[in-house]
């Protein structure tokens, strides 16, 4: 166990060191020199632009351009293009935001589909059956956006709160207790609509994966021996169900960047996804690599978790 620990550690390094590689490229090998995105002010002169191609080595070889940019990251000294602000500074602070909002999402998303999932394969047919299916499809089927909109156009209009933001305007003199409800509120509402999808999906595949084991012979010899049914589906049957869910759960960290950039940006919600889509739009090189680089970091930390999980599961992984 202990040397199959260090192996996928040390090939997660070699990914990311390649990682690391490509994506530079593929951002400073684009077309375009990267200094002409950033000076677009007229008053930009020529000898403005040689000191902006300067402080942020611009100007040196491209293989050095890579040592000095994840040197600086890695040091805390890289700083946007947009505002001249350490890049980490501004990531961690949207990073925390994002960081509820994910944990909320997952937490809903995680305990929801493993009741529902396993409902329904166990009372295969049923009204429940039917009904949990029929909803999942619909959920599937529209985007999350538009559920966001509609909820938000009624709630407004019906109880005249607001669900805009992390907070409601205003709310700095409120009593501590109030505060804290209302960023309940305010957090609680984005992240069901985010979790909407993945209840959905992952009820699904619950369910396909319990019907495909709670057929198999060592079920039918567990009902055989007169064990509770509680005992075989949620012993038995579950542990064994679980394989592929291990998979999904390492890479649901991800999620913490990608996952909810439409959802931030309907709610003007100020995390991580809706700062990498500000960065594209503007063109703001160190953080669309910084940010890149933490996605890629966060996917390899969760295969990781993956591979320890499964020894946890399936004990034959040891072997």
């Amino acid at each position: 166990m202990f040397s199959f620990t260090i192996r996928s550690f040390f090939q997660k390094l070699v990914t990311l060191f390649f990682i690391s590689i490509i994506s530079f490229l593929v951002v400073y090998l684009a077309p375009g020199e990267p200094s002409q995105i950033d000076p677009m002010n007229p008053k930009f002169t020529v000898e403005d632009l040689q000191r902006f191609r300067q402080e942020f080595n611009l100007d040196k070889p491209l293989h050095e351009q890579y040592y000095l940019f994840y040197k600086n990251l890695f040091t805390g000294q890289l700083k946007s293009w947009k505002d001249n602000q350490p890049v980490l500074d501004k990531i961690y602070e949207r990073f925390i935001n994002s960081l509820w909002l994910f944990i909320v999402g997952t937490l809903i998303t995680w305990c929801l589909s493993f009741p529902i999932g396993i409902s329904a394969a166990i009372h295969r047919g049923s009204f429940l059956d039917r009904s949990t299916t029929f909803i999942a499809y619909v959920l599937i089927s529209i985007p999350s956006f538009f559920f966001a909109y509609i909820l938000i156009i009624f709630v407004v209009k019906t109880f005249n709160i607001p669900v805009i933001g992390m907070h409601t305007f205003g709310m700095s003199e409120a009593t501590a207790f109030s505060r804290v409800m209302d960023r309940i509120w305010h957090l609680v509402i984005p992240s069901v609509l985010g979790a909407l999808g993945g209840i959905a999906l992952l009820s699904r595949y619950v369910r396909a994966q319990m019907l495909e084991v709670i057929h198999q012979d060592y079920i039918r010899t567990a009902r055989a021996k007169g064990l509770p049914s509680d005992k075989i589906y949620y012993r038995h049957g579950l542990r064994n169900a679980l394989l592929p869910f291990v998979t999904m759960f390492g890479l649901i960290l991800p999620g913490l960047i990608g996952g909810s950039v439409i959802i931030e940006s309907i709610f003007a919600w100020p995390g991580m996804g809706r700062m990498g889509y500000e960065a594209i739009l503007a063109r703001d090189y160190p953080i669309i690599l910084a940010i890149n680089f933490i996605a890629a970091v966060l996917v390899l930390i969760g295969t990781f978790i993956s591979d320890l999980l499964y020894m946890v599961v399936d004990p034959r992984i040891r072997l």
